[in-house]
């Protein structure tokens, strides 16, 4: 099993993909802190008009803590997008260059195999997830400093540095658990399809389909509670002004259970089908 893990890992990072996937990332951030820079000011300031009546606020708002919480708004789609069209391809490269047809020439079960690429695939996703806090942390705090977080959910909620710091990790923490489902969800879905431009079609879809019904009530307590789409978001409860320890926990264990069953699914599919 090692020595599958480490050929897919070998795999994984002789496509070019992989790098350009590390740029894009990068190309985002810079965007989104360069357009902070020059609006930034004027969106702040438009956010606290009202507020500045009636309190005295000391200090920058703008800030490399409000930075670090803008991109985690801005990259919670676009990274997930990233990351399916890096990961589908450790599958659909294999079936369109047909090198898995020479790897069942060798006494080779099919279900180590797969298990290696999902395994490969969650490593790679908490790797980027990392390299995305990383860098985000860095290049806001060095641009922009640190300071007060002020996040307006239902009401204003003001964090002092250190606090807003600590929900900045958790939500980074949940938030890899989602990035993990889409990367999961990819994968099976290359399994399923094989060819890699309507698996990267299919993908886009499933991640549209899922920020759509996000925003939407469904008409039942049980889908608003169960259903996998309302679970994206809940590193938002870390910018709450009490965290809901209790719904984070479930939301966390259920997202674990939706990810192990689609591995499953992909898993079960991957042995039955022909290569062909």
């Amino acid at each position: 099993m090692m020595a599958l893990v480490r050929a897919e890992w070998f795999k994984l990072m002789r496509q070019r993909r992989t790098y350009w996937a590390f740029g894009a990332i990068l190309l985002i951030e810079a965007l989104v802190l360069l357009g902070a820079y020059f609006q930034g000011t004027n969106i702040i300031e438009l956010l606290l008009d009202n507020l500045r009546k009636s309190f005295y606020f000391e200090g920058n708002l703008l800030n490399g803590n409000l930075m670090v919480y803008l991109l985690l708004n801005t990259l919670w789609f676009h990274l997930p997008l990233i990351l399916m069209i890096v990961v589908s391809g450790m599958m659909t490269n294999e079936y369109k260059d047909k090198t898995l047809h020479a790897l069942f020439l060798q006494p080779l079960s099919k279900r180590p195999l797969v298990l290696a690429k999902y395994v490969v695939a969650i490593q790679f996703t908490l790797m980027v997830l990392l390299f995305l806090a990383g860098s985000a942390v860095l290049f806001s705090y060095v641009f922009f400093g640190r300071g007060d977080l002020v996040v307006y959910l239902d009401s204003l909620n003001f964090f002092t540095d250190a606090v807003a710091r600590e929900r900045i990790a958790w939500a980074f923490a949940f938030g890899g658990l989602s990035m993990v489902f889409f990367t999961v969800v990819s994968l099976t879905l290359a399994i399923l399809i094989k060819e890699a431009m309507a698996t990267w079609i299919a993908a886009s879809f499933f991640l549209v389909f899922t920020n759509l019904l996000l925003k939407i009530d469904l008409g039942s307590a049980f889908l608003n509670r169960w259903f996998f789409v309302k679970l994206m978001d809940s590193w938002q409860y870390f910018f709450l002004a009490e965290i809901p320890w209790s719904v984070v926990g479930f939301n966390a264990l259920l997202l674990l259970v939706y990810t192990l069953l689609v591995m499953g699914l992909g898993t079960y599919f991957f042995m039955k089908k022909d290569l062909d």
